[in-house]
């Protein structure tokens, strides 16, 4: 998840007591921890009751593991990313929006300022796929470069923070631009235990796999489909996630997905790069070739954004 990623970065905690945590907020304006136990204690022993019931894909009980532990957190205003398509829990448009509507909803009633952002996954947003690699690719952005998709929706995303907080939106872009949201990402990893020189150059600073190698293409076309959960399957099996709890994460393996949807392809060209340290490489390959579809014409473009829902707190 997000925490491994960020602790990719050597020295990087983010087990911060409660002390610390405030103490960053008030000084620097965020900090960036992971949920303690005190958090919404029953929504482990709920999630336990719904696995064993059936009910995981209860749009109401989806609803309410995440909104507890968002309102928990006493916030005033809150922007949800909910993902759709092959690399998402909800694989459906309608799906997405019941969730979403419900969601909203819930935060509405609470007097919660709220914005539903339903965002594409139909195939792996940016490049990169695992830790270090993510952390790179966000470094990239932040500097102002970096794929365009992953630009866009960050900007997106901040832009509904900022209007929820009452700054101007403009701001994202301009922070992004000025190098001060870079500069902001850098007192943070310094304050948190991690080096701040991956902020200047995140591949001298940031572990690497010992073996890169190209995923190739079996014929000509168009990519057609790029199947997500194949894609990320096949990173697990590298190392870059956990089958159980207790596994271990190698943050320096993953891939680079090289060619997206409606790409055009030849036979022996590479569809990503797989960085790896001999750790299940024929079972990556195995699925990662179930990952890319080709066919004889490029597909429609899906959108970044599909939908927004919002509800003004004040209006309740």
């Amino acid at each position: 998840g997000t925490l491994d990623k960020l602790e990719s970065i050597p020295g990087f905690r983010t087990d911060l007591s409660e002390g610390r945590f405030k103490q960053l907020v008030e000084t620097l304006g965020l900090a960036l921890i992971g949920q303690t136990a005190e958090i919404a204690p029953a929504d482990k022993r709920l999630y336990a009751l719904r696995d064993v019931t059936g009910t995981v894909s209860s749009i109401p009980l989806i609803t309410s593991s995440i909104m507890s532990k968002k309102l928990a957190e006493g916030l005033d205003a809150l922007v949800l990313d909910v993902k759709v398509g092959s690399g998402a829990f909800m694989k459906t448009l309608p799906e997405a929006r019941d969730l979403a509507r419900h969601m909203v909803e819930v935060g509405e009633r609470m007097g919660k300022a709220m914005v539903a952002l339903i965002t594409d996954m139909s195939q792996p947003l940016g490049q990169a796929v695992g830790n270090a690699n993510e952390v790179v690719e966000s470094i990239q952005i932040l500097r102002g470069e970096g794929p365009a998709d992953v630009r866009a929706l960050t900007l997106a995303l901040a832009q509904e923070m900022l209007t929820l907080g009452g700054v101007d939106p403009a701001e994202a872009e301009r922070a992004l631009d000025d190098g001060r949201a870079l500069e902001k990402f850098r007192e943070i990893i310094e304050a948190q235990g991690g080096d701040p020189r991956v902020c200047d150059d995140p591949l001298a600073v940031l572990p690497k796999a010992a073996h890169t190698e190209p995923f190739l293409a079996e014929r000509d076309g168009f990519v057609a489909e790029v199947d997500c959960t194949s894609v990320g399957v096949g990173a697990l099996l590298l190392g870059a996630g956990r089958l159980k709890t207790t596994d271990p994460v190698d943050p320096a393996v993953g891939l680079t997905v090289l060619k997206r949807l409606g790409d055009p392809v030849q036979a022996g060209e590479p569809l990503a790069l797989i960085h790896h340290n001999d750790r299940n490489l024929a079972l990556a390959r195995q699925r990662l070739g179930r990952a890319w579809r080709i066919g004889d014409t490029a597909p429609a473009q899906p959108p970044l954004i599909h939908d927004r829902l919002a509800r003004d707190a004040a209006a309740h």
